[in-house]
């Protein structure tokens, strides 16, 4: 069984990954490793974030999502409650189990309304007070953005 092919595939395999390869790939995670930990022990500023704007509107939602996609929102300012087939309703349903998940691990309620903001610049932000959860709305695609937008520009109707 140890006949010269055998020993052939033992080198060969030896060399599937090259040691220069290994040792750039150990070169590149350290150089991360580093770049980071001056970052963290710098306080370097986070870059990757929205700046600070004004929030030119606001609603106080409830949004009750279903696994099917569907979803019901209820507008605290009076508005008629909003019911989205799972068609229209799919990512606000999506957003709503990640709300939940976040609340859960607070051991917060999941029914407990959340913000709708749009801020100056007009990117719209899901804000949950309770857990310090926010989600930038506009990283999710035109199509999600308008759903939330619709959100926003429910109508309010003025009981008798």
């Amino acid at each position: 069984m140890n006949g010269p092919a055998v020993h052939e595939l033992i080198e060969r395999d030896k060399e599937m990954i090259p040691r220069v390869l290994l040792r750039a790939m150990l070169a590149l995670v350290l150089i991360c490793l580093a770049i980071v930990a001056a970052a963290r022990l710098t306080d370097r500023p986070l870059e990757a974030q929205f700046p600070d704007m004004p929030i030119l509107e606001e609603r106080s939602i409830q949004i009750f999502g279903k696994m099917d996609g569907s979803a019901v929102v209820s507008f605290a300012d009076g508005a008629p409650d909003l019911v989205l087939s799972a068609q229209e309703g799919g990512f606000v349903s999506g957003m709503t189990r990640a709300l939940g998940h976040e609340r859960g691990l607070s051991g917060i309620a999941a029914t407990e309304p959340v913000r709708l903001v749009r801020y100056a610049d007009g990117r719209l932000a899901l804000i949950d007070d309770l857990t310090g959860w926010e989600a930038q709305i506009i990283g999710f695609g035109k199509d999600n953005t308008a759903a939330f937008e619709r959100l926003m520009k429910t109508p309010v109707t003025r009981g008798e």
